[in-house]
């Protein structure tokens, strides 16, 4: 019986991090149908690479760990040739991350909700294209 309390405990932190609806979404806002070419990765994941369609979106939701210390890095390329990128945390702690590509840099809200739609901070600038 303890060893099933011990695992039911354990079990439950784990699906907090769950529950609290940890990921990132990329979009492609930019324009002239211009295609976004992503890669992300994490100590333990890759997500990508992957071209992301003009108008498009790439969303991931994950487990982050118990200790709050998972981390995405992301790079983001402007097609079609590429040429301007940019690379970035996209991740940290928890909630989802909300990213928006478009012409005069990266766009960021942190949505604390397990829907995209609620309980997010405003829109701003995070970056700009190198």
């Amino acid at each position: 019986m303890k060893n099933l309390t011990i695992f039911m405990f354990v079990f439950s932190l784990c699906m907090l991090g769950y529950v609290s609806g940890a990921g990132i979404r990329i979009v492609n806002e930019l324009k002239s149908k211009k295609t976004l070419w992503m890669r992300c990765y994490s100590k333990d994941d890759v997500l990508g690479p992957t071209v992301i369609p003009n108008g498009g979106q790439f969303t991931d939701y994950f487990f982050h760990n118990l200790f709050g210390t998972t981390r995405f890095m992301c790079t983001l390329k402007q097609g079609p040739g590429f040429s301007h990128s940019v690379s970035f945390r996209a991740f940290k702690n928890s909630g989802l991350w909300d990213w928006r590509a478009r012409e005069d840099g990266i766009y960021l809200r942190r949505i604390y909700e397990t829907k995209f739609d609620d309980g997010a901070d405003n829109l701003h600038k995070e970056q700009n294209w190198i």
